[in-house]
């Protein structure tokens, strides 16, 4: 590997503005993990990082009229980071499911950069983020639509609740568009447990602990709707949820 490939980033990379330095140090450099689908190929991928410390990157490549489902959930680290570098040939379709669940002094990002290369083609994120404590909390994704693809659809929903006010959520959904006739959005809010909801839940008999926990796991249910793999990553993020409260 050469130096300068192996050269760890500053903060003045976009996609490290948020990074916790050190901890990244002791697994520098990063290999990156290439999955590209053919035309028409159909794919599913479920990633639930174990470890103390984890930085995974992933590139992939949809061909023309391929569709690849991801759903993340990213939990229980010190530090804990994953990136992605997706790339969208016409009519290919890209679905990310992610959630990040995270307390006392736990550092978590998912930065994504998705590149809109043809035509007609479809990309919706959906993030949503549970941090208490003194915990940080970073989604920072760019969508780039690129000249000639005409008819892409991209969206972001990004969203994070605060159990804390010691806690820190970051969040950057970015818009970067080149083409005519595109439709693409996208949809950011941090906060807290809705206290009508919470009082709502109440009222019907549920204990405060019990309402608070149920409106969390529907919160993280969110990213993964539609998963083949649902009832396994809702399991898992409720577990998280159980460490974290």
């Amino acid at each position: 590997m050469s130096t300068a490939s192996a050269l760890l980033p500053t903060r003045k990379d976009e996609d490290y503005r948020y990074a916790d330095l050190s901890a990244l140090e002791r697994v520098w450099p990063v290999a990156v993990e290439k999955i590209d689908l053919a035309a028409e190929e159909v794919r599913e991928l479920v990633l639930v990082p174990e470890g103390r410390q984890v930085v995974r990157q992933l590139a992939i490549t949809l061909a023309r009229g391929a569709r690849f489902d991801l759903r993340v959930l990213n939990a229980g680290h010190a530090y804990g980071r994953v990136g992605l570098d997706v790339r969208l040939e016409r009519g290919a379709s890209f679905t990310l499911g992610a959630a990040q669940v995270g307390g006392a002094a736990q550092m978590l990002e998912l930065v994504t950069n998705v590149v809109h290369a043809g035509p007609d083609a479809t990309s919706r994120q959906v993030v949503r983020s549970v941090l208490g404590g003194q915990a940080t909390g970073t989604y920072l994704g760019k969508v780039m639509v690129a000249r000639g693809a005409d008819g892409t659809d991209g969206a972001q929903s990004v969203r994070a609740m605060l159990l804390d006010r010691t806690a820190t959520a970051n969040a950057r959904p970015e818009l970067e568009i080149y083409a005519d006739d595109v439709k693409c959005a996208h949809g950011c809010a941090v906060g807290e447990l809705d206290a009508q909801g919470l009082f709502y839940l109440q009222s019907r008999g549920l204990p405060p602990a019990q309402a608070k926990r149920l409106m969390l796991q529907a919160f993280l249910a969110e990213a993964f709707v539609g998963a083949p793999a649902a009832e396994d990553l809702n399991a898992a993020a409720v577990a998280a949820l159980e460490a974290l409260l």
